[in-house]
């Protein structure tokens, strides 16, 4: 196709749905005429895609369109249908995508871990940087099992702490480092904590304590830190698309997935604040934090599953993230 000859012949069409936009105020035909030329300029938008794909025109035609279709339909309101869509495809579609980095980053947060907790327990000099005999003993009997006050305020407390590391974990992601060093800094403190226990023949104490909140809360953590290197990595690697477009949908993509850990985290808020420090037995608290975390993962692999099978990735619908320009293979 010809694309100067046919824009040429498409001008004034376009020219007038550009008009017709921006009035203030239309009359019953001029409402009538809008609706005709909008039909026509989206179908000249699929034939410029498949034919002649120029970004400048597909540009043009998708941000007349887009004005238009505002004048036709109006501002868009949130519905139920949003809030189901983002539950039900785009949060599992994006947590989804980045399991593997999940995992990854699960591995290596649990070796850091270990082998702090192992020099902790196993070096005096490394357990002497910990605290006084003293100190670490009044914290191994009494601060460590004191810090988990059962209530809505310190469920509330621990909520709003681990969002803001998750969200620290996404948004600074983009540079690689911001995620490795929270990440590491906290491997290394529960790592350490563990060992101090261990050192002190406390070791069980120190698992019954962690694992009923632990299990989810840590998770979200990594599934932030996941987040954040993967957008680093589309920076490094686009993936044959243009660096700022595959920036932009990654990064709408990890925006649902840090709005969605709110809600994970506020589970395991509530599992912190008013399980792990119960009188329930210790094994049924463990129980209580396994089925949350067992729940975040089917709800990932069932539904994130089904959601990329059809082509989801987390992203805003194209009509709210703006048209994809087309880009030469």
């Amino acid at each position: 196709m010809d694309l100067d000859a046919f824009t040429a012949v498409r001008q004034t069409s376009w020219a007038r749905l550009d008009e017709l936009s921006r009035r203030r105020r239309l009359d019953g035909a001029e409402s009538d005429e809008l609706v005709r030329l909008y039909q026509a300029v989206a179908t000249d938008l699929s034939t410029v895609r498949s034919s002649a794909p120029d970004p400048d025109t597909v540009t043009r035609l998708s941000q007349l369109l887009a004005r238009a279709r505002a004048r036709i339909a109006g501002q868009h309101e949130a519905a139920w249908r949003d809030v189901r869509r983002f539950v039900v495809v785009s949060l599992p579609a994006a947590l989804y995508r980045i399991r593997w980095w999940t995992t990854a980053v699960t591995v290596a947060f649990l070796l850091v871990g270990t082998v702090a907790g192992w020099w902790v327990a196993t070096n005096p000099d490394a357990l002497a940087a910990m605290g006084t005999p003293s100190e670490r003993q009044q914290y191994v009997d009494e601060a460590f099992a004191s810090y988990y006050d059962p209530g809505a305020g310190f469920a509330a407390v621990v909520w709003t702490n681990n969002a803001w590391v998750a969200a620290l974990c996404i948004g600074i992601g983009i540079s690689g480092i911001g995620p490795l060093y929270v990440l590491a800094q906290n491997a290394v403190n529960v790592g350490a904590t563990g060992g101090m226990m261990a050192a002190h023949g406390s070791l069980d104490i120190f698992f019954q304590l962690i694992a009923p909140h632990g299990l989810l809360e840590l998770t979200s953590i990594f599934v932030a830190g996941a987040a954040g290197l993967r957008l680093c990595w589309t920076w490094i690697d686009p993936g044959g698309r243009p660096r700022s477009r595959a920036l932009a949908e990654e990064g709408r993509a990890l925006v649902t997935v840090a709005i969605g850990l709110v809600g994970a985290l506020a589970l395991s808020g509530l599992v912190e604040g008013f399980v792990t420090g119960s009188d329930l037995a210790w094994w049924l608290k463990i129980v209580i934090g396994a089925i949350a975390l067992a729940a975040f993962w089917t709800y990932t692999i069932v539904l994130g599953r089904r959601a990329t099978r059809d082509g989801e990735t987390g992203d805003l619908e194209e009509d709210a993230a703006g048209y994809t320009v087309a880009v030469a293979a």
